[in-house]
């Protein structure tokens, strides 16, 4: 895995600034760059497929004008807490530059934030950007942030899509945005144990390298793995895409540091497991930068696996699919990852793909005249899984016999490893398309639930005709676009990740629409027996629906720790229950 710790990135936008989508001439899209499958060929399918899921055809000729220079407001200076920092930290230390402000004061919530940054302005922007080195730095400027009544907000890979790094517009302290990036070493290996002390400001990738390095993996893959970091994870009560063999983010933990106005928090000793009554560091995880600074966690590693093994599965439809699903989360062979997509998503994939030339698409039109004419898949109903399996040679061997044996009892078809790595690989480019398609007017978000296996369908029907129904309501043009997958699975239920979209041309303030419809939408998926977030957390975008989410003692209890934690409110993000 290659060092990319210092590349450049979009800062306002998603990803690194030499990957974007771009249009052709011929009607085609290109992704530059080379860090990713998709980049460098034409993708002659991918704008007929958006306009027939829109059902309309946007203009594609016409961007939408972004905002620039970008307005951003002279910063608020405590003059007190400026002059004493420059006791304990370098110049290269902070900084009061207007662009770096600017990237610190959001997350990559779409139409809250990212789109406001491009297309209009931000309320409320950071007054000064600080990057702690070691954990005396954030010992520190903590203690002095509570002398001089300074605000704190906590900064990692700026990955947030809960609006968790949204600043309040009624703060009217001096923000500082602590970005921890710069604590970014694994500090020790303990192989005999297998664990490792990391700090928290390393993003997921460089983790994986650096550990990959000694011969470890952590196994903690997220779609936002390049990017984001441990002490994010924790913060938002991460999951990562092969959790069924790694667990998740507080599977992966045994111990946190926490940097609070009131002191040092954490455990003395790390253990796989101790039972010494209530134990404070399970509040750190989806503490959502309310509480403190997280500067290290000790974590479990493993040995690299010896097996990699992609595959893929092909069914009729998606409620097979859930079928098989639920039938393999009783088995013994789950694989580290299983995915499977509506197929408004196995359209979109295949949108994506170069288009086949010589003896490739002969091959190509043999696979699906099998798959549509022998076996009798309707293309408009098909449904589709990746897999990924890793382990020991007899580990893998084992999973991959069960599950191909398992699928042909709910009608599915093996669909190659090819197929089944690409799919897995998708998920870390995609994320661009959002961009892209709102040049052109067309706003996208994604967001995502836990749900129990009897409210699979209902919460899925629900989210579709909400959408269908709102779209109506306020006469927006086209169709909406609504699709869904399963990308967790679960004794008890799985996670289903939804993507939902409109073209927004003629719209009269579209963000603002945007949002009240996605906000309708999670009532939707509350009302059908869905949770309010599996892995993105809370944030101020989902703070209303915490009164269906927790009892109004339990929120209490919440804020009573905050205020003994922190009294004087340093930490002001004011994320989750503690939302204005």
């Amino acid at each position: 895995m290659a060092d990319r710790t210092n590349e450049p990135t979009w800062g306002h936008r998603w990803g690194f600034a030499d990957t974007r989508f771009v249009l052709n001439d011929d009607d085609s899209v290109t992704l530059t760059g080379s860090r990713y499958e998709l980049c460098g060929y034409k993708m002659h399918d991918f704008l007929p497929y958006v306009r027939e899921v829109l059902g309309l055809d946007p203009d594609f000729k016409e961007k939408r004008p972004e905002v620039d220079p970008k307005p951003v407001p002279a910063p608020r200076k405590n003059r007190r807490f400026c002059r004493r920092l420059g006791n304990f930290y370098r110049p290269d230390q902070y900084t009061f530059d207007d662009r770096e402000r600017l990237v610190h004061s959001h997350g990559q919530t779409s139409a809250d934030e990212v789109f406001r940054v491009i297309y209009s302005q931000l309320e409320r922007v950071a007054d000064m950007v600080i990057y702690p080195e070691a954990e005396k730095d954030c010992a520190m400027l903590v203690a002095l942030a509570r002398t001089m009544d300074v605000c704190l907000v906590p900064y990692g890979g700026g990955t947030s899509v809960s609006c968790a790094l949204k600043l309040p517009v009624s703060e009217e302290r001096m923000i500082v945005s602590v970005d921890m990036r710069r604590m970014n070493r694994v500090e020790w290996i303990d192989r005999e144990n297998q664990r490792a002390l990391v700090q928290a400001g390393i993003t997921g990738e460089e983790l994986e390298r650096r550990l990959g390095e000694a011969g470890y993996v952590s196994g903690h893959e997220p779609d936002s793995i390049e990017l984001s970091t441990l002490g994010g994870w924790i913060a938002t009560h991460a999951s990562g895409m092969k959790k069924n063999r790694y667990g998740n983010i507080e599977d992966i933990v045994e111990q946190v540091t926490l940097i609070t106005p009131s002191g040092r928090v954490e455990h003395l000793t790390a253990s796989p497991r101790v039972s010494m009554g209530m134990q404070p560091q399970n509040l750190f995880f989806g503490s959502e930068g309310n509480l403190g600074l997280i500067t290290s966690a000790v974590i479990k590693i493993h040995p690299r696996p010896r097996v990699q093994r992609y595959g893929s599965l092909v069914f009729p439809d998606f409620a097979q699919g859930v079928s098989f699903l639920r039938n393999l989360a009783e088995t013994s062979f789950v694989p580290a990852s299983i995915r499977l997509v509506d197929n408004v998503q196995f359209r979109f994939g295949q949108a994506l793909k170069p288009r086949a030339t010589g003896s490739a698409a002969v091959l190509d039109r043999l696979k699906k005249y099998f798959v549509l004419k022998v076996k009798g898949f309707d293309p408009q109903q098909m449904s589709a899984a990746t897999i990924l399996m890793e382990g020991s040679h007899e580990e893998v061997s084992f999973q991959e016999n069960g599950l191909y044996r398992l699928a042909k009892k709910y009608g599915g078809l093996p669909g190659g490893s090819e197929n089944g790595r690409r799919g897995y690989r998708l998920t870390f480019a995609i994320a661009y398309i959002r961009d892209f398609l709102s040049d052109f007017h067309i706003l996208g978000e994604t967001f995502e639930t836990s749900v129990p296996w009897d409210r699979i369908h209902q919460v899925c029907d629900a989210v579709v005709a909400q959408a269908q129904d709102r779209h109506q309501e306020l006469d927006l043009p086209g169709r909406p676009y609504v699709s869904y997958r399963i990308t967790q699975v679960y004794h008890t239920g799985v996670c289903i990740y939804f993507m939902f979209g409109f073209y927004a041309k003629g719209v009269e303030d579209p963000e603002t629409v945007f949002s009240q419809i996605e906000h309708s939408l999670r009532q939707a998926i509350i009302d059908a027996g869905g949770s309010i977030s599996h892995h993105h957390g809370v944030g101020k975008l989902r703070s209303e629906f915490m009164k269906h989410t927790l009892s109004s003692r339990g929120i209490r209890l919440l804020k009573q720790i905050k205020r003994a934690t922190d009294p004087n409110n340093v930490f002001g993000i004011r994320n989750n229950v503690l939302d204005d």
